[in-house]
């Protein structure tokens, strides 16, 4: 060993700066796999969702349903009336989980992810998005929007987004 020159131990200060990058490009790597694994289940949730409030429907369709104290009626789906509120909804889709009428992004709230359409038309993609939302839309034989119990809805859609893309999802009843 040369004289005046001692070894020491440790790192240098490039080897600490080299460390932490690759800790925080991995750190960051983990994060957005993460966010987009979570985004991608709360898609599938939202499909089985969607599917399961269409079964009701269907089963809604084939039954015999009690529209006024001596009338019955089958072959029908609900009108927006008997969708538009959660009490409603239990009432016309009586065997429905209720956590599937929350939208996984809120599944805390109290409210209804399920809500009923305004018109005959597709929504936007905004009025799906305002509060994570699914759309009913019921409507006759003319595709005019279903809004009474007296109404002959003959065929549904029901509308929701996905969250990894945005794009507006459609499930049609079986019965167009």
């Amino acid at each position: 060993m040369l004289l005046g020159m001692t070894r020491r131990a440790g790192f240098t200060l490039i080897e600490v700066l080299t460390t932490i990058t690759i800790m925080v490009i991995l750190l960051t790597l983990s994060v957005v796999t993460l966010s987009v694994y979570q985004a991608n289940s709360r898609d599938e949730e939202r499909k089985t969702d969607v599917a399961t409030i269409a079964a009701q429907l269907e089963d809604f369709y084939q039954t015999d349903q009690q529209i006024s104290p001596n009338t019955f009626t089958n072959g029908t789906y609900p009108s927006t009336t008997a969708m538009n509120s959660e009490a409603n909804i239990k009432t016309s889709l009586p065997d429905l989980d209720p956590r599937a009428l929350r939208d996984p992004a809120t599944p805390t709230t109290s409210s209804v992810s399920l809500i009923v359409a305004s018109s005959a038309s597709t929504p936007t993609l905004a009025s799906l998005n305002s509060g994570k939302t699914y759309i009913y839309q019921p409507l006759d034989a003319s595709n005019a929007l279903c809004t009474t119990v007296s109404q002959e809805c003959v065929k549904f859609n029901l509308y929701y987004t996905l969250e990894t893309d945005a794009t507006i999802k459609t499930i049609t009843s079986k019965h167009q």
